[in-house]
């Protein structure tokens, strides 16, 4: 029979390949340090070839130690939905979920939500990572969160997409606009407009951007901002104007601001917020269950609010 490598081996190096570090990457693991070094010289004795290069000052993993890294990942991902298979069926919603959000959506929903998710379950802990989308989805893919809440239209290869609801976008604009006053604003006006939007890396740009097809290389990319209370900051200076996400305006984001929001006629697009979960995921049954959830408070709590 083949000599084959422990868990506890393969979560040794998973944590080195995370941190570049013997120390963080025993703190992780809750073992010394000396511990971790064994069980790594153990996994490369038994591979036979080193998956870490070790210097006095840096760690760095092998291109075949890569390659370890990255099975590992996807068999300690398995052996965890073993343990969770006999967990979930006794106890559902009562474990910790992982779960990354993005920032145009966290600090305007979370706020609200999370109270009623800890009154429906009261036995289920969150642990919160704010990122940007690309960054979730690595995590997601590789096991180091269990649910995403995001916006689409994004590329989710390989996993599962629970919608909750539609946040369409208004147009915001300083006072000054001859537009601040108006009832509403058509998507031709919108072009005749200076418009502002978040950096181009920034997810919240892809879903803009297909609103106004036209405008694709117009955007004052110069003043791009890094978040949404940045930009409404510039189009209160007269810096220019820029759609905002419906949520973000439900969530007071213009209060104390001289930024008027202007409903926009027509299809005039949304983003759609999700739940996304690896599709492979041995909780895919509990995360339905929290978007169930989730959708029903939103389609109460947004009815009728334009």
């Amino acid at each position: 029979m083949v000599p084959l490598p422990s868990l506890r081996q393969l979560r040794y190096l998973v944590a080195l390949a995370d941190t570049l570090h013997f120390g963080k990457a025993a703190d992780a693991c809750a073992v010394t340090q000396s511990t971790l070094s064994s069980g790594i010289r153990e996994l490369e004795a038994l591979l036979g070839v080193p998956v870490a290069e070790r210097t006095k000052r840096s760690v760095l993993i092998t291109p075949l130690g890569q390659q370890v890294v990255d099975r590992a990942r996807r068999l300690l991902q398995d052996a965890e939905a073993i343990v969770e298979l006999g967990t979930h069926a006794a106890r559902p919603m009562s474990r910790l979920i992982e779960l990354g959000v993005i920032p145009t959506i966290g600090p305007f929903l979370l706020p609200r939500l999370l109270p009623q998710i800890n009154a429906r379950f009261p036995e289920l802990k969150l642990a919160l990572r704010e990122d940007r989308t690309e960054a979730l989805l690595e995590r997601l893919a590789d096991g180091r969160l269990d649910l995403l809440l995001m916006a689409l239209p994004y590329a989710t290869e390989g996993c599962e997409v629970f919608p909750l609801f539609s946040d369409p976008y208004v147009f915001a604009c300083d006072a000054a606009n001859g537009h601040s006053t108006s009832d509403s604003i058509g998507i031709d006006e919108i072009e005749r407009e200076p418009l502002l939007l978040l950096e181009r890396d920034h997810c919240l740009h892809s879903h803009a951007l297909p609103l106004l097809e036209s405008m694709a290389g117009k955007a004052q990319n110069s003043f791009s901002a890094t978040s949404l209370h940045t930009l409404v900051a510039m189009v209160a200076e007269g810096m220019g104007t820029t759609l905002l996400p419906q949520l973000a305006v439900r969530a007071g984001i213009l209060q104390s601001s001289s930024v008027s929001a202007i409903p926009v006629e027509g299809e005039a697009g949304a983003r759609m917020i999700s739940l996304v979960w690896r599709k492979q995921s041995s909780r895919a049954e509990e995360f339905r269950r929290l978007g169930s959830f989730v959708r029903d408070w939103a389609a109460v709590q947004f009815a009728d609010r334009n």
